[in-house]
């Protein structure tokens, strides 16, 4: 029979809060251990040799998964299969790289056995396991050690919790280094060109913002009404004051900067945009990467963000809604 709604979301929450109990304790357990192997990663990536790493069964594809995201962020890294890697593949290895082998018994054979033919290469060890003492943490340079209360299988046989941990610690390593390398999101960029993440972090002001006839400019002499009209010509929400005598920007006139001047009197539409504009608006640098602008949206709750030149001139204007795709980043 199949259980009811109730028994299959409580044994989801249980499987979960297992998992996360595993990463909590994990979390606890960090002391000099996980200090000592980063700083070995640190080193590795620094002196421009590559990071390998290895595992047998779910633990390999924990390793392949780390792979990946030591590559994002600019670490070289790749997979060994401990099973090929006797049969040719440890042609990979050269002195001075670095390996990580994952194993949450820590007692995997193929693992242990490939650690002196690694150390013959010069390659330094790594043991990523939940057991504190085990043949392969022994046989490595470093351990980084993860902490598995219980596994969510309820038959305690599928790696659930340990699989979750061991990620999660590879993650940790990851984004310690990022941080400690200082990458940015250009950099970040170089490395993901391809799908909406690429186009996304690859994105500049300058390829969304409105220009032409849709970026509406007025000096500050224009009358209200001449700004009502250019603004609704261009089908924006705000229009750019600009100093007539040289062009730079001096304030930006939006619909609810209209809808208050609209409150002074009847002859409102008469008067100068200079009276009603906002002055000193939020402004971005032609240039600037994309998602730069929507922080900018987020922090400051507005609608619309001028784009300048060097010499404060507006060249381009960004609405919020042009914005929807950075808005996952």
């Amino acid at each position: 029979m199949s259980p009811d709604a109730a028994t299959v979301l409580a044994q989801a929450r249980t499987c979960l809060a297992t998992e996360s109990a595993a990463l909590t304790a994990t979390a606890a357990a960090l002391d000099e251990r996980f200090v000592a192997a980063f700083h070995a990663v640190e080193q590795t990536v620094a002196a421009g040799r590559k990071l390998i790493l290895s595992g047998v069964g779910k633990s390999a594809h924990i390793a392949e998964k780390i792979v990946g995201t030591l590559n994002s962020i600019g670490a070289p890294s790749l997979f060994l299969d401990a099973t090929q890697a006797l049969h040719g593949d440890l042609g990979l290895c050269t002195e001075g790289d670095l390996a990580i082998l994952v194993s949450n018994s820590g007692q995997t054979e193929e693992l242990v056995r490939l650690c002196p033919l690694l150390r013959r290469f010069g390659v330094r060890l790594i043991a990523l396991t939940a057991q504190r003492n085990s043949a392969l943490a022994e046989a490595c340079n470093h351990h980084l050690l993860y902490q598995v209360p219980a596994e969510a299988c309820p038959l305690r046989l599928a790696p659930t919790a340990s699989t979750t941990a061991a990620l999660a610690l590879g993650d940790a390593l990851a984004m310690v280094l990022l941080e400690a390398r200082g990458l940015t999101r250009e950099d970040f960029a170089r490395f993901h060109p391809a799908g909406n993440l690429g186009m996304v972090l690859l994105l500049k002001v300058d390829d969304i913002m409105r220009t032409g006839d849709r970026l509406p400019i007025l000096p500050q002499t224009a009358r209200t009404q001449e700004a009502i009209l250019a603004m609704t010509g261009a089908k924006a929400g705000s229009l750019a004051v600009v100093d007539p005598a040289d062009g730079r920007l001096v304030g930006i006139f939006t619909d609810g900067d209209f809808r208050r001047s609209a409150l002074t009197g009847p002859d409102f539409l008469q008067q100068p945009v200079a009276r009603f504009m906002t002055r000193g608006p939020k402004t971005i640098a032609a240039g600037t990467m994309a998602v730069e602008a929507l922080k900018l949206f987020e922090k400051y709750k507005i609608d619309d963000l001028l784009v300048v030149d060097a010499a404060q001139r507006p060249v381009g204007l960004v609405d919020n809604q042009d914005l929807p795709k950075l808005k996952f980043y």
